[in-house]
């Protein structure tokens, strides 16, 4: 038998290239689900992210972050209707801009105020927690998804984050419930 008919079972055939192409697009799809900020598209009467343009600006936005006179500097944010209701929010993890160590975050809900001015309408990670948020996105039912990485004790180096985590927010007529995912090998 010669080499070509020995092979023929592994030369790529149109269906193999209609599979290949249905699988990618199902993890593109899946990827839209769950991205970032500016990256789904709107979708009407549910929750989904919007141009940062039409939300509250973080740059307008005086944060509770005790600095001692550092800047404090927006690491990741995303503006979403959480709900679908049309209430437009801004996502927003912040620290200190410190030149060295890893300066906790805090991760803020901001709503407009009075004359449209942002001001922030929920606090879910205060910087007190001493957590570094490392993603934060909006997921498909409306719920902001952050993975955090933290410290198991006052012993444990800054550099060296020893705990990771998955918070979920999901919105309600009472704010925010939260839930945390533990990875097992932290259990």
């Amino acid at each position: 038998m010669d080499q070509q008919g020995a092979l023929g079972h592994t030369r790529a055939r149109p269906w193999h290239w209609l599979g290949t192409a249905a699988a990618v697009a199902a993890v593109v799809a899946a990827a839209v689900a769950l991205a970032p900020a500016g990256s789904a598209a709107p979708v009407a009467d549910g929750p989904h992210t919007v141009p940062a343009a039409s939300a509250p600006d973080p740059a307008l936005v005086a944060f509770p972050l005790d600095c001692a006179g550092l800047p404090a500097k927006v690491t990741q944010h995303f503006s979403a209707d959480t709900t679908g209701n049309g209430a437009l929010v801004t996502v927003v993890a912040v620290h200190c801009d410190a030149q060295n160590g890893t300066p906790p975050d805090g991760l803020y809900v901001l709503r407009s105020g009075p004359g449209g001015r942002p001001r922030i309408a929920a606090t879910l990670i205060s910087p007190a927690q001493d957590l570094t948020v490392r993603s934060v996105g909006l997921r498909a039912d409306g719920a902001i998804h952050a993975a955090v990485d933290g410290y198991s004790s006052a012993d444990v180096p800054r550099c060296c984050a020893d705990l990771h985590q998955t918070y979920t927010w999901t919105p309600g007529p009472d704010g925010y419930s939260r839930t945390v995912t533990v990875p097992l090998s932290q259990v």
